[in-house]
C-alpha cells in the first residue's frame, strides 16, 4: 500500500467517522437524507443526486439535488420489486432521469430506500471501491434512517391518538352542550360551528326528516336548488357516507352545487337526516377518522333533536290527557246523577265510558208529578267534538221540554238547532219519548236511533216511527209519532249501538239479533237486574277485546 493510499483510506475513516457523528445525533429524517446525499456527491463529485424511501413497498422521492423539478414532480413509479429480484439480490436501475449509480439502503433484513447519483464532474465511472465506500456510508445511516422512521411513525400515532382524545372529548363536551337547548335549530348552529371548527368547511347544510318531508334546518348552499335536488325517500335509505367520488356519478347535480361529503344523521339504525360538507380551505380530502367524527357529532345532535321532540310530544299528550279527563269528568256531569222515581214506573239507566270522551247521551227530565221526558242519542265520531255536541244536545232538550209543545214539534226544533251548529258531517240518532204515570202511556219520536225494545210477554215491539237523524239537514218532512198503552210487567230497554256493536277478539259484533234473544230469555226481572244482566252478558262475549265506544243502557219496568 503507498502512502497516498493509506492517505486517501483514512481520509475516508475520517469522512465516514464524522458523517456517523452527524446522522446519528439528529432523529429529523430530512437532515440525515440530506446529508447522506451532499456527503456521497461530495465524495464522488457527482453532478445529481436523489434519495427514494420505501413506503409500503413504494418508492417515494424525499430529497434531491441538481434535479429538474419537472423531474421530481413527475417522479418515476417504482416499487420495491422493481429493484429487488426473486432471489433477494439488488437490480441497479441507471435510467432514471440519467442517474447512473443507484444502491440500495438497507438495516439489517429490511429494504428502507434507494440512492441515486449522477455523473462524476470528471466522467470517469464509478468504481469498485466507490461502491464500497458507498455502501459502507449507506450501512452507517441505515440505523439512523430507520430510527428516524420509526420515530416519525411514533409521532404519527401519537399525533392520531392526541386527535381522537381531543375529538373524544369534544364529543363529550358537545353532548353535554345539546342537552341544554331546548330548540332544534340551536342544536344544528352547535353541531355545524363544531364542524366548521374543526375542519374550516365554508358551505354546508344540515337537513333533518320530519313528518315524511325534509326541512332544511341550516345551510350555505343555495336551498332553492337543494330542494330541487334532494329526495327524502332515497336519502332516509343512506346508511353510510358518501364521498366526493360517488357524489359526482350518483348525485352529479349536489356535486356540481360543491357537495363533497355526505354524512347520515343515524338513531337506532335508522337515518333521521343528513350532513352536507363542502370542500375544505385546505382543499385536502376527508379522511376516514374525520368523517367518523362528523358521523359522531350528527349523531349526537339527532339523539337530542329526538330526544326533545319526544320530550314535547310526551308533554302535549300529558296536557292532552289531564284535558280529556277533565272532559269525560264534566260530560258524566250532565248525565243525570239521581233518577226520580214515578210511581208505576221503575226507571234506571248506566253509561260504561270506553277511554275516549264519546258522544252517548241519556236523560229523565221531569215535567210534572205524572210526566217525566225520556231521552237517548248518540252523536256520530268520538273525542271533544262529539262531546260538545252531546252538551249542546242537551242544553237543547232541556229547553224545548220547558216548552208546552209536542214531541213532533220539539224533535223539529232540535233538529233545526242541531243543523246550524254542526259542521264535516256530524250527526245525531235520537230517541225520546213522554211517559204518563197515571195512564200507564208511552208516546215517541225516533230521530235515526236504534229503535229501543218493548218486551212484552217474551215478544219484541220495536219503537221505529220518527223520522231523520238530527242534524243531516233543517226539518222538510214533519216525524211521525206513536202513543202505546203499556200493560204490567212491560221491560222498555233504551240504548246506544256501544251494545249491539261490540266486538269480540275475533271482530265479530254482540248484534241487535243477539240482545233481544238474550231480553227475551229474562223472566220477570227488575230494571236494575236487567241492566246488570245485560253488561253481564255483553261483557263475557267481549271479553279479552278493548272497545272504543261507549256503552249507554236506559231501562223502564211497568209496575
Amino acid at each position: 500500500m503507498t502512502t497516498s493510499d493509506g492517505l486517501r483510506i483514512k481520509r475516508n475513516l475520517n469522512a465516514l467517522v464524522e458523517f456517523s457523528k452527524a446522522v446519528n445525533s439528529s432523529l429529523d429524517l430530512e437532515f440525515i437524507l440530506n446529508n447522506l446525499l451532499l456527503t456521497c456527491m461530495g465524495k464522488f463529485f457527482a453532478t445529481k443526486g436523489a434519495i427514494a424511501i420505501n413506503e409500503n413497498g413504494n418508492l417515494k422521492l424525499k430529497v434531491s439535488k441538481g434535479v429538474d423539478s419537472d423531474y421530481t414532480e413527475n417522479f418515476p413509479v417504482l416499487t420495491m420489486k422493481d429493484v429487488i429480484d426473486e432471489t433477494g439480490n439488488f437490480i441497479s436501475i441507471t435510467e432514471s432521469g440519467s442517474f447512473i449509480c443507484s444502491e440500495l439502503i438497507q438495516a439489517s433484513d429490511k429494504n428502507l430506500g434507494l440512492i441515486f447519483l449522477g455523473d462524476k464532474l470528471n466522467k470517469t465511472p464509478y468504481s469498485s471501491e466507490d461502491i464500497q465506500f458507498l455502501k459502507t456510508i449507506l450501512n452507517i445511516s441505515a440505523t439512523a434512517i430507520q430510527n428516524s422512521l420509526v420515530i416519525n411513525e411514533l409521532k404519527k400515532v401519537n399525533h392520531s391518538l392526541d386527535t381522537r382524545i381531543n375529538r373524544l372529548n369534544s364529543l363529550f363536551e358537545l353532548s353535554k352542550e345539546f342537552g341544554l337547548f331546548a330548540e332544534s335549530a340551536k342544536v344544528v348552529k352547535l353541531l355545524v360551528y363544531s364542524i366548521i371548527g374543526q375542519f374550516m368547511i365554508s358551505k354546508y347544510a344540515v337537513i333533518i326528516f320530519e313528518n315524511n318531508e325534509l326541512n332544511i334546518i341550516e345551510t350555505k348552499f343555495p336551498s332553492a336548488e337543494l330542494n330541487k335536488y334532494l329526495d327524502k325517500n332515497e336519502f332516509e335509505n343512506i346508511d353510510s357516507y358518501i364521498g366526493a367520488d360517488k357524489l359526482k356519478s350518483r348525485y352529479s347535480s349536489l356535486f356540481d352545487l360543491g357537495v363533497e361529503l355526505i354524512v347520515p344523521m343515524q338513531l337506532q339504525g335508522k337515518t333521521k337526516g343528513i350532513i352536507l360538507l363542502g370542500g375544505r380551505a385546505s382543499k385536502q380530502s376527508y379522511i376516514n377518522n374525520e368523517i367518523e367524527f362528523i358521523y359522531s357529532v350528527g349523531s349526537l345532535a339527532i339523539i337530542s333533536i329526538e330526544n326533545k321532540r319526544l320530550f314535547k310530544e310526551e308533554l302535549e299528550k300529558h296536557k292532552l290527557e289531564e284535558e280529556l279527563d277533565l272532559a269525560r269528568d264534566i260530560q258524566k256531569n250532565l248525565l243525570p246523577r239521581n233518577i226520580k222515581q214515578l210511581k208505576n214506573f221503575e226507571i234506571t239507566a248506566e253509561n260504561i265510558s270506553s277511554n275516549q270522551v264519546g258522544g252517548d247521551y241519556f236523560d229523565v227530565i221531569p215535567k210534572d208529578e205524572e210526566n217525566c221526558y225520556l231521552a237517548i242519542a248518540d252523536v256520530s265520531g268520538k273525542g271533544v267534538p262529539a262531546s260538545l255536541l252531546m252538551a249542546n244536545l242537551q242544553a237543547f232538550l232541556k229547553s224545548v221540554c220547558k216548552q208546552e209543545i209536542s214531541l213532533v214539534e220539539g224533535t223539529a226544533m232540535i233538529n233545526d238547532l242541531v243543523s246550524e251548529n254542526v259542521t264535516g258531517g256530524k250527526f245525531i240518532t235520537f230517541f225520546w219519548a213522554s211517559i204518563n204515570d197515571t195512564n200507564k202511556t208511552i208516546s215517541y219520536v225516533n230521530a235515526g236511533h236504534n229503535p229501543p225494545l218493548l218486551v212484552r210477554n217474551k215478544k219484541i215491539i220495536r219503537l221505529e216511527k220518527g223520522g231523520m237523524i238530527l242534524g243531516i239537514m233543517k226539518t222538510k218532512y214533519q216525524y211521525l209519532t206513536e202513543t202505546i198503552q203499556l200493560l204490567k210487567d212491560d221491560m222498555l230497554i233504551l240504548f246506544t249501538d256501544g251494545i249491539t256493536e261490540a266486538m269480540d277478539i275475533n271482530q265479530n259484533e254482540y248484534s241487535d239479533k243477539k240482545l233481544e234473544k238474550f231480553v227475551r230469555s229474562l223472566d220477570n226481572k227488575s230494571a236494575k237486574e236487567t241492566i246488570d244482566l245485560i253488561q253481564k252478558d255483553v261483557k263475557k262475549f267481549t271479553l279479552g277485546a278493548v272497545q272504543s265506544d261507549d256503552m249507554t243502557l236506559l231501562v223502564v219496568k211497568v209496575k
